[in-house]
């Protein structure tokens, strides 16, 4: 069987290095080569390959962007700087990772251990989001939001957002008039924002506290929060208490 390597680092001579390790691999065939994560996310939908060598510190898009943007069932082996919150998420997630510096005889284990996984089955989707958030430093919160929407990718900054609504699987993501639909589960997606600004208001919405023009009474357990856009979220019971909490802190 002959894997399809493709080689994602920002770095020239991280990928250099990568090439010059896989050249004595027989069983290997580098299908291409990106700078960065938008080149990745673009290349990996056509090229299809077995294993993706995924930097994480990269611009404009990082390895879980990139990640959180694609569909294929590729293994995945995030290369990255020491960072032990992103090694104990690999770990936990039973993820292969390179840690910068690596040697040969390092990269020939996370190789290994592709091959022994593409044999006995494809790789299990990733969860992105989910790695992104165990990853992340404590006190670490998402500054943007990216959505792939066709061929599109949208970044949204964290402060361009106005409300979240949770539709099944999805969750509509309302910024500056616009709406975008991205497939995660809103409690991942408030996992990685920060509680002070951005509040679970009801069990299918999350608001931005800057966003909050008032607070109106709906029934006799519930209320709407009106926001300066002039849109209404409903707010459950225990939605109130901790919108409460928010502004008076």
């Amino acid at each position: 069987m002959i894997l399809r390597a493709l080689l994602v680092d920002d770095e020239e001579l991280a990928r250099q290095l990568l090439r010059e390790y896989l050249a004595s691999q027989p069983d290997v065939e580098i299908v291409g080569e990106c700078g960065n994560g938008f080149d990745a996310v673009k290349a990996i939908q056509e090229l299809q390959p077995d294993v993706v060598f995924l930097d994480v510190q990269m611009p404009k898009l990082d390895g879980f962007e990139v990640l959180e943007l694609i569909q294929a069932r590729a293994a995945i082996v995030f290369v990255t700087a020491y960072d032990q919150y992103a090694t104990k998420a690999f770990d936990a997630a039973a993820v292969d990772y390179l840690l910068k510096p690596f040697d040969e005889t390092r990269f020939q284990t996370a190789l290994s251990r592709v091959r022994r996984r593409l044999t006995e089955n494809a790789p299990a989707a990733l969860d992105a989001a989910q790695l992104r958030n165990a990853a992340k430093m404590p006190g670490q919160f998402a500054e943007r939001i990216v959505v792939k929407d066709g061929t599109r990718v949208h970044i949204i900054p964290i402060k361009q957002l106005d409300f979240v609504e949770a539709q099944e699987d999805y969750v509509a993501i309302h910024s500056a008039g616009k709406t975008y639909l991205k497939q995660q589960t809103i409690s991942s997606l408030e996992e990685s924002l920060n509680p002070s600004q951005y509040i679970r208001v009801h069990r299918s919405y999350i608001v931005s506290l800057e966003q909050v023009s008032k607070i109106e009474p709906y029934s006799k357990d519930s209320r709407i929060a009106i926001l300066k856009s002039g849109a209404q979220v409903p707010v459950s019971r225990t939605g109130y208490l901790r919108l409460k909490e928010a502004m008076e802190s």
